[in-house]
């Protein structure tokens, strides 16, 4: 059976547990399950390759112990097992000592993780398959990435919290064309499921970075992400660990948490790669961590901000914003004369319609810049529309292939259908959703669904601005 039916098979178990509620209930279950999997089969070579290596978790709580015997511990001595001795035991490992990197690893996973099964004998049912699956073996964990979007898929299905989780296309494309490079710290502060930091991974190992224990360990100490929420914090460390980063530094809290005053040298960073929340909006205490000018409870704007200010000189920066920030006016103004005036905001990438869809129907722009010198002129590359599509959608998403066209582009620039420059001193009162001059005239017009966007976008600035004059 192929690992993707295995998760199916898994799914259709826990379905016929009393205790799980939905989707979102069932995803996380199979997270931490999975998870444990993973770290047992990755201990395994860890042990292979060093006789002394002493593991984090007791020995009665270790995966192999307690899950591996499809004939092991099952029904109401399973339960009690996993709920007064599992999740307790990991969940107050000591984190001090040798081991105690790795026991916060698994502490954080385990901090927020539930087990929601009522049912021993369905919870046996659901290890053994996962059983089936070997993690110490390089094809399951090429076809974990399946298993990874299948998850992604499926937390997008359970509405979890309005996530968004950046496809795949766009985390490729904007890594390739920042091009971190081994030994820079590479930073998402809002890394979500990790896409960003595994694309970075993936982009350095292509680029000169072989896979060497060496280069893992400069890996593991400057390849960082920030998420706040517990799921998306879990498939983010299990991924990294697929991807041979023993001790993944994803970092659960709040970025915003920290006032930028506070930020020294060594905060900075060399590359920034995110997709921050859009439409977020953040407690009173965080907008008060930001100077009077710049205050906002909007996620979104505190990020931009952050990122500006935690690039090195000489730093990039790849990140998503939708169009709102574009022709935002109040503190979006000031963000932006402040990016304009300490980075070289080079390149804005206009995409279309349905790219996030089906989480939202917000369009979106991929800014690239760099800190250090001001802004001259901006680039825009306005991405097309594969022949005969005429929006995207959760059966018809954006491809990776379709990037060619910016790509063939980005080092040799010049103005096409697609490309054009505006020069800084052109623009009004820093508005940067600047159209397409080159481009077909019937392109120009706007379709429904982009001025319904619009109008929202429109509508949300003008309810935020009427929140905080009657504060």
């Amino acid at each position: 059976m192929s690992l993707s039916n295995t998760i199916k098979s898994i799914q259709d178990i826990m379905r016929q547990d009393t205790g799980v509620d939905g989707d979102a209930q069932r995803i996380s279950q199979l997270v931490w399950m999975l998870f444990l999997k993973i770290y047992d089969d990755h201990e395994k070579e860890l042990e292979m390759l060093d006789e002394k290596y002493k593991s984090p978790i007791p020995k009665n709580l270790r995966w192999r112990e307690w899950a591996e015997n499809d004939e092991g511990i099952t029904g109401d001595g399973l339960l009690k097992f996993i709920n007064n001795d599992l999740f307790e035991g990991l969940k107050g490992l000591s984190t001090t000592g040798k081991q105690g990197e790795r026991a916060k690893l698994v502490k954080d996973i385990f901090e927020d993780s539930y087990n929601y099964m009522k049912s021993g004998n369905l919870i046996r049912q659901v290890i053994n398959k996962i059983n089936e699956m070997d993690f110490t073996k390089s094809s399951d964990r090429h076809v974990f990435n399946d298993i990874y979007e299948k998850i992604l898929k499926d937390l997008q299905s359970a509405g979890n919290s309005g996530e968004i989780y950046t496809p795949r296309p766009l985390t490729e494309f904007m890594t390739e064309m920042v091009n971190p490079k081994l030994g820079e710290k590479v930073l998402d502060i809002a890394s979500g499921t990790g896409g960003f930091l595994v694309s970075t991974i993936e982009h350095i190992k292509r680029n000169g970075g072989e896979d060497s224990l060496e280069n893992r360990q400069i890996l593991q100490n400057t390849v960082i992400g920030f998420e706040k929420k517990p799921l998306p914090h879990s498939l983010a460390t299990t991924n990294l660990i697929l991807h041979g980063i023993e001790i993944p530094k994803v970092i659960r809290g709040n970025t915003l948490g920290k006032a930028l005053k506070e930020y020294s040298d060594k905060d900075y960073v060399d590359v920034v790669l995110t997709n921050p929340p859009f439409g977020g909006i953040e407690e009173d205490n965080i907008s008060k961590s930001f100077s009077t000018s710049f205050q906002t409870k909007e996620t979104a704007d505190m990020f931009m901000l952050l990122v500006i200010e935690i690039l090195r000189d000489g730093g990039r920066a790849a990140i998503v914003l939708p169009d709102g920030f574009l022709f935002g006016e109040g503190v979006k103004t000031r963000i932006k004369e402040r990016l304009l005036e300490k980075c070289n905001l080079h390149t804005i990438v206009r995409l279309p319609n349905g790219v996030f869809s089906p989480y939202t129907g917000i369009t979106t722009n991929l800014l690239f810049f760099t800190k250090g010198e001001k802004t001259k002129d901006i680039w825009y590359f306005e991405h097309p529309y594969p022949e005969g599509t005429k929006s995207y959608s959760k059966t018809r998403p954006i491809q990776v292939s379709e990037f060619q066209l910016e790509k063939k582009w980005w080092n040799k620039r010049k103005e096409n259908d697609y490309a054009w420059k505006v020069s800084v001193k052109d623009l009004k009162n820093f508005n940067l959703d600047i159209k397409n001059p080159n481009g077909k005239k019937e392109e120009e017009i706007l379709d429904r669904s982009h001025i319904l966007s619009r109008m929202k976008e429109n509508q949300n600035e003008i309810s935020k601005l009427l929140k905080e004059l009657s504060v």
